[in-house]
């Protein structure tokens, strides 16, 4: 959910352009299978962390058949929230040391 939020944060998008950009971004490490990404999309809608929205960018270069999403308010409150809770998870993880200790 976070990672197609944080890509919505930046303005409307398509389901697909939506899956590349969360690949893109995370240089691969998440990819969101069509069926994972449109179910997930469905909960985002439910939840109105996102709204479905008629404005196409460029409606004479646009698919009629593409669905483009837009983030709430709510939603944008609740990525900025999850994005602080994120980086506080990650400062944990940057006490781990990077080389493995002996044991004995």
């Amino acid at each position: 959910m976070f990672g197609i939020m944080a890509v919505l944060s930046h303005g409307d998008s398509h389901g697909y352009a939506i899956m590349r950009a969360v690949e893109l971004s995370t240089g691969g490490a998440i990819r969101l299978p069509p069926g994972t990404l449109y179910r997930t999309l469905k909960q985002l809608l439910q939840l109105e962390l996102i709204a479905e929205v008629d404005e196409r960018p460029v409606p004479e270069l646009d698919d009629q058949r593409r669905r483009y999403y837009r983030l709430t308010g709510l939603g944008f409150r609740v990525a900025e929230s999850e994005a602080k809770r994120i980086e506080a998870v990650a400062k944990l993880g940057r006490l781990i040391p990077r080389t493995e200790r002996s044991s004995g």
